[in-house]
């Protein structure tokens, strides 16, 4: 007799594909209303939206390292999509606390790949800062930046606990 595999969290891939249409419709939205490095207020001493372009990684990592930076992390995300696609692929679908990071992190990372085949660079705009004089700037990031971190995050908590350990007293 045949075993019945369950199914896997690939659907997830779904949630992915809608982040990344979110993070390429906000980023033709600021390309096309903002003007580079000229900050809109959205909330005064708070939330700005600035165009800029990003060359490298997070932080600017790199971001003046002369050209070959832009293939490394398009290759970068390539493979760490494949490898999260393939974890999804053994992951059971109804095992969220695994595949939601995975699907964000997927989103993020292939976000940011298009900006960087299509642009060369990524187009951040959301700017975040405490309206201090003498306070920097949050670096300006994207939907998809936030996916990362969001995924990132939720693999460091969710891996404190596990919803499948054994209950006390059985």
């Amino acid at each position: 007799m045949m075993s019945r595999s369950r199914p896997s969290a690939l659907s997830w891939l779904g949630l992915s594909a809608v982040l990344i249409v979110a993070d390429q419709a906000s980023k033709w939205l600021a390309l096309a209303r903002l003007q580079y490095a000229q900050p809109v207020p959205v909330i005064d001493g708070f939330w700005n939206w600035t165009l800029v372009y990003n060359y490298g990684a997070a932080f600017s990592f790199l971001s003046d390292a002369g050209g070959w930076q832009r293939w490394f992390f398009a290759g970068l995300a390539v493979v760490i999509s494949a490898v999260l696609v393939g974890l999804l692929a053994r992951t059971p679908r109804a095992d969220w606390r695994t595949a939601l990071p995975y699907a964000l992190v997927v989103a993020g990372a292939l976000g940011n790949l298009v900006d960087r085949v299509r642009y060369g660079y990524v187009v951040d705009f959301i700017d975040w800062y405490l309206g201090f004089s003498d306070w920097p700037h949050w670096p300006a990031f994207n939907i998809a930046d936030a996916c990362i971190v969001v995924g990132a995050v939720l693999l460091v908590l969710f891996s404190f606990g596990s919803d499948t350990a054994p209950e006390k007293g059985r």
